[in-house]
């Protein structure tokens, strides 16, 4: 059912949103616009108008979608989409507009299958379970843009594991930079496939660093992120390039 239609239905007389509904509705919302990583949402007013909910359900259901990395919130200036960047905004325009993909991915190759060993030997039950969590979630995503988003995450979630803050801050600016890359050249709303090749390039990684083997870690990282590399090497004939 399309936006329109649900809500329609949802704001005829006498209807009001059932438990969990407020989501749904956001998320269809988010499913059917063209907005790219760090663009502003319209004004909470605006938008809980549009949706058919209160203010209060609609902020209840904002903090589901950051909690999922899907937006991120600023007081005084609104919500936005994608995950909070570490840099300010003009700091990751000015990255990503001098940086390829091809950079992106030099970088990346240099410094995650680090983290991923480290996350091998630091990584907790509580990381173990982030990363079951986020693992499981890339496979269920009904859109390309909630499997980034939760790709993300997973990745996200092994430079947590590390327990190096400095290592993380890297992290997270090289990723605020990758992912205002994706957003401005690969995002699309197609169904990701049912067996897209890294749902098991994410299992061996998981796998190696639950069980603290620092070499396989390290060695099925490195493995994941050359397997990106040639898919967005291979040009536009391979299709969208996902992580």
């Amino acid at each position: 059912m399309s936006l329109s239609s649900e809500l329609s239905s949802a704001n005829s007389p006498g209807n009001s949103p059932a438990p969990g509904d407020t989501l749904l509705r956001l998320r269809a919302y988010l499913s059917e616009q063209t907005l790219g990583l760090n663009e502003r949402l319209p004004p909470e007013r605006e938008l809980s108008a549009l949706l058919g909910v209160t203010r209060a359900e609609l902020r209840k259901a904002m903090g589901v979608l950051e909690s999922e990395g899907q937006v991120w919130r600023h007081v005084g200036r609104g919500t936005f989409i994608g995950a909070r960047p570490v840099l300010n905004l003009d700091d990751v325009q000015f990255l990503s507009g001098i940086t390829s993909a091809v950079q992106i991915m030099e970088a990346r190759l240099a410094f995650e299958p680090e983290l991923a060993r480290l996350a091998a030997v630091h990584g907790v039950k509580s990381d173990f379970a982030e990363l079951r969590l986020c693992n499981r979630r890339c496979r269920e995503a009904k859109s390309w843009g909630m499997y980034e988003s939760w790709d993300n995450r997973f990745h996200y979630a092994i430079a947590a594991a590390s327990k190096n803050k400095l290592l993380m801050t890297l992290f997270e600016t090289l990723n605020a930079v990758r992912r205002s890359l994706v957003w401005q050249t690969l995002r699309t709303d197609t169904t990701p496939p049912a067996d897209h090749v890294s749902f098991a390039e994410h299992d061996v990684v998981c796998e190696a660093i639950m069980r603290h083997d620092t070499v396989a870690a390290t060695e099925h990282m490195r493995a994941h992120l050359l397997s990106i590399r040639s898919r967005l090497l291979a040009g536009p004939a391979e299709g969208k390039v996902r992580a």
